[in-house]
Order: structure tokens, then sequence, then C-alpha cells
């Protein structure tokens, strides 16, 4: 059975301090990483929906940017305007080029 004696010691209580505040620049761009996922989301799914929000979203954050961010961010902010614009281009292709019937069957090897 444990004994009731309180075991901590009051010389080594830390009083909590606050963080310092950062730049802006350093806090997560949650804008930026969703405007970069969704496009390649609406390839994978061929969902026009996600492709619309993926368009949405990435002309919100390029113009959103501010100096600082787009010193700190690895590819611009048109980069990711152009890549949801072709995911869009992507999920409309079958309109344009339909898939011909009867090929997309896998083949099978004949009887023996």
């Amino acid at each position: 059975m444990a004994s009731k004696k309180d075991m901590r010691r009051p010389d080594l209580i830390v009083p909590y301090q606050e963080p310092p505040v950062g730049k802006s620049g350093e806090t997560p761009e949650f804008s930026s990483t969703l405007s970069s996922t969704m496009p390649m989301a609406a390839i994978f799914t061929r969902n026009k929906y996600i492709g619309w929000a993926a368009v949405v979203f990435s002309m919100q954050s390029w113009l959103g940017e501010s100096e600082a961010t787009t010193q700190s961010t690895s590819t611009p902010g048109y980069f990711s305007v152009g890549m949801s614009i072709m995911a869009l281009l992507v999920t409309y292709l079958p309109i344009f080029m339909p898939p011909v019937p009867g090929q997309a069957q896998p083949t099978t090897a004949p009887p023996a």
C-alpha cells in the first residue's frame, strides 16, 4: 500500500514561464500546406469539388503571402496555383478525352 506522505520536494519546483513570442514567419503555414496537398488529392480521386477547392485555397494562399513568407518558403505561390489548375484540368479530362470502351479490360491468356 502506498504511503500518504508527499514525496515532492518544494525546492525542485520550477514555476511555469510562458515561451517567448516568435516572429510571424515562424508560425506554421497551414494554408500553404493545404494548397499544395489538395491538388494531389484531386488528381488521385478525380473529384471535381476537391479540384475547385484546391484552386480557391491556392489562390487565397498566393494572394495572402507576406514578404517574410515569400522569403521563407521553398516554392513560390504561383507554383501551387499552377498545380491546382493542372489538377482541375485532370479532373475534367475524361469529358474531353473519353476512355475507349473495351480497352480497360485486362488481357487473359487463351485456354490451352
